[in-house]
C-alpha cells in the first residue's frame, strides 16, 4: 500500500511551486481553500496537492493566520534538531535516464546535487525552498534472498558493523 499524499507546511508558496513544478517536474493538481479549524481569528489556508508522476502525492499547506503571524518552522530537519539526511522525501527515478536527466535539470536550476551510489540504488539529493531535502532514487537491482535475511539480522544487532562507504559526487549548479 503506498501513500496517497505526504503533506507539509511551507512558507513560500510561490518559491515552493516553481520548485515542485520546474525543478522536480511534478504537477499541480488541486488547490483547497479552507478556514483553520479553531482559529479565534478567522484564518484561511490553502492545501496544495501535486501529483509526483508515480503512485502518490505531495501537497503543502500555506498558512495565514494570526496565531503565526511571526511564522512557523518548515525544516523538518532543522526543527528536530537533525543533520540534513535524516528526514527526507525520496521518490522513484524509473530509469537512468530518468535520474540523469532530473540531476542536470536540478543543476540548472541553481542546485547543488549530491549523487550517491549505494550500489544497489543511485540516489541524487538537493533541498527545497524550506530546507527539506528531496531525492530521486534509481533501483540498480533487485534485493538478493540473503540482502532480505540479513536485514532481520542486522535489525536486532546490537552493534552491527557499518557497510561500506557510498560512493559519492557533488555536482555543482551549472547556471
Amino acid at each position: 500500500m503506498g501513500f496517497h499524499h505526504v503533506a507539509l507546511a511551507t512558507k513560500d508558496l510561490a518559491a515552493t511551486h516553481t520548485f515542485y513544478t520546474e525543478v522536480m517536474g511534478f504537477s499541480l493538481v488541486k488547490t483547497v481553500i479552507a478556514p483553520v479549524p479553531g482559529s479565534p481569528t478567522a484564518g484561511w489556508s490553502r492545501h496544495v496537492f501535486y501529483d509526483t508522476g508515480s503512485d502518490g502525492m505531495i501537497a503543502f499547506w500555506d498558512l495565514h493566520d494570526a496565531q503565526w503571524a511571526d511564522g512557523y518552522p518548515t525544516n523538518i530537519n532543522k526543527t528536530a534538531g537533525l543533520p540534513g539526511w535524516v528526514n527526507h522525501f525520496a521518490y522513484n527515478a524509473p530509469t537512468r535516464e530518468f535520474l540523469d536527466d532530473r540531476r542536470a535539470n536540478w543543476c540548472a536550476h541553481g542546485h547543488t546535487v549530491a549523487e550517491v551510489d549505494h550500489e544497489f540504488c543511485v540516489s541524487i539529493y538537493t533541498t527545497d525552498p524550506d530546507g527539506n531535502t528531496v531525492e530521486f532514487c534509481h533501483d540498480i537491482r533487485p534485493f538478493t534472498a540473503e540482502e532480505k535475511q540479513r536485514a532481520f539480522e542486522l535489525l536486532g544487532h546490537d552493534n552491527p558493523p557499518a557497510d561500506k562507504d557510498p560512493k559519492i559526487t557533488i555536482h555543482p549548479p551549472t547556471h
